[in-house]
């Protein structure tokens, strides 16, 4: 691996190309262990100036604020109360013009590095409403020049908010600029919501299930408003444990190890599996820190907001819990919620520590409660119960391995129509690199894509309905879903409600494929309450072909390639009894064979 050649699997390209898809994936799995996605330097050098531009650039647009002061005396009001309003308003719009999560080479992004605003300012693009048979005036899935400017609004509304001065009202321990006047939020409130019931991809996108939210909580008084961060805080912290309680989250802690930049130790990334390179399940070391990870956010968060008083234990806290973040930036995730991650640090100094005297207890208006527990406990909640209602963002259900998945499966010349048929900013993920190196190095680097994908449990069973959908047909290419929604929509970050069937049937309304040239496999989150996970079969032009339920212990015990051929175990939704196995290259009852139309 060298400044900008990334580090190869060990097989030529020539000899990938004809391979069947178990053994290609048998390699790239392999490989992963020791390699991760094989960036170059020149990728987590990227990432890091990006973070340096956040905060620089938060400093910098913060410290304009009217008689706080210039951004070099930084150590003289970093702790202003009005400083973290600014943070979250400056935060908001890095996420929701595309620089912070879901940007750059690990998220499929080469050229350009992001999407967002060069697909949301673009008419004609896709655009995904959350509910267009209930919300008037939101149907169709075209953008309109009513969406661009809307989030042009958006744009501008945040803009003219981070300009704001304070109200000069006088806080205890701190200075006279006092907060944000509420009533110069309510624009960008407005148009952000507005703007989600006609695109939900824009309003995920915002991470407005903490950004936007903490908007709402600038309308109440000093106390309760920083006490009203701190319960923000404390529920995505704690969404984030339980979404960890489940069989999931140790492949992700040893895929997530297996990229991190800052081991480089071969022989340490495979302690993380059972018996490398034959079995590549996790062993007990993931599991053990996945459990310690899970402990850490439950108790010690806990503390914070309920018992910490700035005091020395309370420090204590804020550096374990900082430092537990830094691990996560370290490890450079796919999806890269590195800002975010970076805001968590500043939150605790900011929150716990310069605002540490302030607990829970000393909330005087119930009223903030009923605005804020609705998103933190009650969408949460549903959120894990019904996971196909709820996106894993305002679920809290984060980097736990339990998410919507999708892989999409292409025939003959599908792919290239696909890129002709839509409005975008960007190419497909392979295109992309083919500008950047050879067709040779681009087929092996996207190629990693379906690696990171097999090693997690739901990627296992995603790879036997691979073969349940393709039996006895070896002429197809299969896409990540995450890189199929990159590119047609403009952001992707593990949201799998982003490419299931909505965007399939805007994709085909554009596109027109055959019967079988284009099918799509979406595996839902599993259920906190079952130990199983619903999928469906959707055919471009015929719709949904099948639709049942696999096992978590299935999909557990497998490799991270197909091991059972057609036969992946699935079940009824109902009955719960075996479906059909597919018993030839002519498909199963409600499964037609791909390419039907030729």
């Amino acid at each position: 691996m060298g400044f900008m050649k990334p580090q190869l699997p060990p097989v030529d390209a020539g000899t990938f190309r004809t391979l069947p898809r178990r053994e290609r994936l048998e390699i790239l799995t392999r490989d992963w262990v020791d390699n991760g996605f094989g960036s170059p330097y020149a990728v987590f050098l990227f990432y890091v100036v990006k973070c340096l531009l956040y905060v620089g650039g938060a400093a910098l647009v913060i410290s304009l604020t009217p008689g706080l002061g210039s951004v070099t005396g930084i150590a003289d009001w970093w702790s202003e109360p009005i400083v973290y309003q600014k943070l979250i308003v400056f935060t908001l719009l890095w996420e929701v013009i595309g620089l912070g999560c879901g940007s750059g080479p690990l998220t499929s992004r080469f050229n350009p590095p992001i999407g967002s605003i060069l697909y949301w300012l673009r008419p004609g693009t896709i655009r995904l409403p959350p509910w267009p048979d209930k919300v008037p005036l939101t149907r169709g899935d075209r953008r309109s020049v009513l969406d661009v400017l809307l989030y042009a609004a958006v744009l501008a509304s945040g803009i003219w908010l981070l300009g704001r001065p304070g109200d000069g009202s006088r806080i205890t321990n701190f200075g006279h600029l006092g907060l944000i006047d509420p009533l110069a939020a309510v624009p960008l409130i407005a148009t952000v919501a507005v703007l989600g019931l006609r695109d939900k991809t824009v309003f995920l996108a915002a991470r407005a299930e903490q950004y936007w939210l903490s908007l709402l909580i600038f309308f109440f008084p000093y106390n309760d408003q920083f006490i009203g961060f701190k319960l923000v805080m404390l529920a995505i912290w704690w969404g984030a444990a339980t979404s960890k309680l489940n069989h999931h989250f140790p492949f992700v802690v040893a895929t997530m190890m297996s990229n991190a930049p800052l081991v480089p130790s071969r022989r340490l990334k495979r302690l993380f599996y059972r018996d490398f390179p034959r079995d590549l399940r996790p062993s007990k070391l993931p599991f053990l820190l996945a459990h310690v990870g899970t402990a850490t956010e439950y108790l010690v968060p806990l503390y914070l907001v309920f018992f910490g008083d700035g005091g020395w234990w309370t420090w204590a806290a804020v550096l374990y819990m900082a430092v537990f973040h830094l691990h996560i930036l370290s490890t450079v995730p796919m999806g890269v919620p590195l800002e975010w991650n970076i805001f968590f640090v500043f939150s605790l100094f900011y929150l716990f520590g310069a605002h540490g005297d302030l607990t829970i207890w000393h909330l005087h208006s119930p009223w903030l409660l009923a605005v804020i527990l609705p998103s933190l406990v009650l969408l949460p909640l549903l959120g894990n119960l019904r996971p196909d209602l709820v996106s894993f963002l305002p679920a809290m259900r984060y980097y736990a391995g339990n998410w919507a998945t999708s892989i999409w499966v292409f025939t003959g010349d599908a792919m290239e129509r696909l890129e002709a048929g839509l409005t975008t900013a960007t190419r497909l993920a392979a295109n992309q690199l083919e500008t950047l190196y050879d067709a040779d190095t681009a087929l092996l680097t996207i190629s990693k894509a379906d690696a990171f994908r097999s090693m997690h449990s739901h990627g296992r069973a995603l790879n036997g309905l691979v073969e349940r959908v393709t039996h006895g047909q070896d002429d197809f290419v299969t896409i990540e879903g995450e890189v199929v929604a990159g590119f047609a929509i403009g952001w992707n970050f593990g949201e799998g409600h982003l490419h299931n069937g909505q965007l399939l049937r805007a994709i085909q309304a554009r596109c027109g494929f055959a019967p079988g040239e284009v099918r799509v496999i979406c595996l839902e989150g599993q259920p906190i309450q079952r130990q199983t996970q619903a999928y469906e079969v959707h055919d471009a032009a015929l719709g949904l072909l099948e639709s049942g339920i696999v096992k978590v212990r299935d999909m557990i015990e497998r490799q991270p390639w197909p091991t059972d051929g057609p036969d992946y175990p699935v079940y009824d939704v109902e009955s719960r009894h075996p479906l059909r196995p597919v018993p030839d290259a002519q498909g199963s009852a409600g499964l037609p064979p791909l390419d039907t139309a030729s």
